[in-house]
Formats: C-alpha cells, structure tokens, sequence
C-alpha cells in the first residue's frame, strides 16, 4: 500500500504539484509504514505557531511589497546614476545596487526582475549590448539576499535556531563582497570597451539625494533597531568612565527586539510612500497585503509541513547515516565543502529558496558539526549556493523570469549569464573557505551563534 501512495506521490510531483502535499504526504506514509502517530506531524507543526520570530516574516514581507509598488525605484536609479553614472560601468552598478536593495525587502528574485526590469533594461542598452545587459539584470535579480532583513536570512535562523541578528550581520561582508566583485568586472568591461559616460552634476546629485532621502535611511532604521542595545549600552559604559559620579550602571537600555523592528519598517514604509510621496493609495493596501501574505502562507505551510518529515528523518537517524557515508568516502573538510557546494548549486537549480531552505537545512546541520563547520558560516554558504543556482542552466529560476519578462530566448538568456556564474563562483568559493567572512562581524558585535539543539 504504502509503494502505491509512493507512486502516486511521484507522479503528483512530476506533474506539478504543490509541495506542500508532496512533503505532507510523505509525512504521512513514513509515520504510518514505522508504525509512530502521525499526530506527530501536528504536535511539529505546532511549533510554528509558538516561536516568536514569525511574524517578522510577513511584516518584512509586506514591507517589500509596499516599496516595490511605489516610485521608490526611479528615485533610486535617479540617485544612483547621478552618484556613479559618470564613472566607467557606473549604469551597471547603478543596476547592481539598485537590484541588490529591492531583493533585500523582497526576500524574492523574481519580484526584483518584474519590478526593476521594464526600469533598468532601457537605461543599460543605451550603454551596452543585449548580452550583457540580459546578463546583468539576471545575475542582479538574488545578489541581495544575504542583506538583512532579507527574508531567506531570516528563515534559515529559524529552521537552524540560529538568533536572527548574528545571520543579519554574518551576511554582510559575503554580500558586499559578491557586489563588489560583479561591480569590479563591470567597470573594468567598460573601461575595456570604452563605453560612454554620464557627466557628473552636484546639483541633479543633490536633488536625487533628496528625493530618495527616505528610502536610503530605511537600511539604517533596520539594522538600527537591531544593534540599538549594544550601541546603549556603549554609550552608558563610556559616560560612567567620563562621569562616574553619575551612577549609570543601574539604567537598563532600550531593547527594540526584531518583530518591533519589523513593524516599525513597515509603518515607515507606508508614511513615506503613502503620506509623503504620496505614489501609492490606501486603496490598493488590501491588493498588497493578499499578494505578499500568499508568499508568506506558502513559506509557513511548507515549513510547519516540512518539520513533520524532518522529524520523521531524524527519527530514522537519516542525517547520521548521511554522515556515515560521507566519511567513508572522505573525511577531508576541504572535499566535503566542495561536495556540498556542487549538491547546493543543483538544488538552487531545481528548487525555489525557501523550500531548499526548510528540507535541506535540517539534513546538513549535523554533518557540519561533524565537521566543524560553524552554522553560521553554513547558512551564509547555503545562500550563496541558492543564489547562484536561481541563474544556472538550465533550469534556474531567474532565466525563465528573464526570458518571460524580455521575451528572448532561454538560450539567449543561457549564454548571458555564463561569465556573471563564473564571477559568482569566484565568491562562494572565498566565503567557502574564509569563514571569517561570515563570522567576523558577528563576533566583533557580540553576536555569537548558540550551540546546535
């Protein structure tokens, strides 16, 4: 019976169906095959409901959504090209940067590609080629999800109990390092290329500064609210050193926790866009709020679903037996990270973020405790390898976006991104194998990663 609802199951996936049925009722066959309560699957579920950071998803979610609807794009190019347009590949950058922000709020490469492509395709073919602007703006669609408080981050410290604020930080310094990598290549290309230039105008810089004054302050109001307690608590430690007469040892910080944060970006958002750019109405807030919560719901039921299996795997000890082959084969760290960056990479191809998130990180957690592999330093090399998967051939996410969105051929849309896959690669190699890159801010801001649970 159970070899029958196997079958069937296979076929629900090859033709489409959703994951969340395909997890769940995998779920339900291995607990009624091993003989333990499918209960089980509810009681993990229910864990869902009891931890405290979930709503941090839909209020950024929302959030992201709110941004992308308003005009808050041009103001940004606007800005970005009177910043860095009259250097050589300044455009490219103006598009890698703009790109990388949107993903960020978004926490979804496609939203970024539908949203900014009609804006950014047009001013990059005044400037370059077909190939290399398909390629950019493909490649620039994920580069921004491991900026906090990108959504992917905040779920792999879910399912990783990791505290959300050492992924913020541990995913700065590998994200900034891919775009300056990209951004490095695309003005040496230009330079190569002798493309032509935008003068630079300090007044059109000061008006665009200005228009897009409150956008640029959004990442400052996140990660703000995220270090307020450590930056308090410097700041008292300090003024008891200059003036100890004064007793400040007694006076607790504010704390501003994460799902505050959340709240207070998305009231931010929409006084901005509502109240003072006035570039969205009340009106559509409802369109809004269905269109980001149908993410949301998705991610959540794939996750609460997702646990039931993983618990299921876990009682079968699946992982270890994992681990066990693994080291019959090699126990060299240095060939195990290869083996997983290859294993990620296919994964990214075939599978959307947040699902690869939700079944595979649960499986590799106790196989980098074996190998010491810190899971901070895993999550930050987990979401390079998606990243990089959404664009490889031949079933990468963001090509058929691409392709949908421009209507050019996937084969077109194969060979522009080749040469930004390489770029890439050259990075998740460096985060790969400097783990300080992810680990170094965190501890520097006392943000440490806690035991494996």
């Amino acid at each position: 019976m159970g070899l029958i609802i196997g079958i069937v199951l296979a076929g629900f996936a090859l033709f489409g169906g959703a994951l969340f049925v395909l997890l769940g009722g995998a779920s339900i066959i291995g607990y009624a095959t091993a003989d333990l309560p499918i209960s089980t699957i509810l009681i993990d579920f229910n864990r869902i409901i009891k931890n405290t950071t979930i709503p941090i998803i839909p209020l950024f979610t929302f959030a992201g959504y709110i941004i992308a609807e308003g005009k808050a794009p041009q103001r940004l190019v606007a800005f970005a090209r009177a910043s860095v347009g009259w250097l050589p590949g300044g455009i490219a950058v103006v598009v890698l940067g703009t790109c990388a922000f949107f993903t960020t709020f978004t926490g979804a490469s496609g939203v970024t590609i539908i949203a900014l492509g009609g804006l950014v395709y047009p001013i990059l073919r005044q400037t370059y080629n077909e190939k290399f602007s398909l390629g950019l703006i493909t490649a620039s669609g994920s580069i921004g999800l491991l900026f906090p408080p990108s959504i992917p981050l905040i779920l792999y410290a879910i399912v990783a109990q990791v505290p959300i604020g050492t992924m913020f930080f541990a995913g700065i310094i590998p994200g900034m390092l891919i775009l300056a990598i990209l951004s490095v290549y695309c003005c040496g290309w230009s330079v190569f290329k002798r493309t032509e230039t935008t003068r630079f105008s300090l007044s059109v810089f000061a008006r665009t500064l200005w228009e897009a004054k409150w956008e640029l302050m959004l990442p400052f109001l996140v990660l703000g609210g995220i270090f307020s307690g450590q930056l308090q608590r410097a700041i008292l430690t300090h003024l008891e050193k200059l003036l100890p007469f004064l007793e400040l040892g007694e006076i607790s910080p504010l704390v501003v926790t994460l799902d505050e944060v959340a709240a207070l970006t998305v009231i931010y958002v929409c006084i901005v866009e509502i109240c003072i750019h006035r570039s969205i109405s009340v009106k559509i807030l409802p369109r809004l709020v269905k269109e980001s919560m149908l993410l949301v719901g998705a991610i959540l039921i794939i996750l609460g679903i997702a646990l039931g299996l993983t618990g299921y795997l876990n009682t079968l000890e699946v992982p270890m037996i994992v681990l066990d082959w693994i080291q019959s084969i090699t126990e060299n760290k240095v060939i195990t990270l290869i083996g997983l960056n290859i294993f990620l990479l296919i994964v990214g191809c075939l599978m959307d973020i947040f699902s690869a998130i939700i079944i595979i990180v649960p499986l590799l957690l106790p196989i980098a405790e074996q190998f010491g592999i810190d899971k901070v330093h895993l999550g930050i090399i987990i979401l390079t390898n998606l990243e990089i998967g959404y664009l490889t051939p031949p079933v990468g996410m963001n090509l058929f976006i691409s392709s949908m969105k421009f209507d050019k051929s996937v084969v077109l849309l194969y060979r522009s991104v080749l040469l930004f896959i390489g770029l890439l690669l050259i990075a998740l190699i460096l985060v790969t194998y400097i783990p300080e890159l992810s680990l170094w801010l965190p501890r520097v801001l006392g943000k440490t990663s806690q035991p494996l649970l």
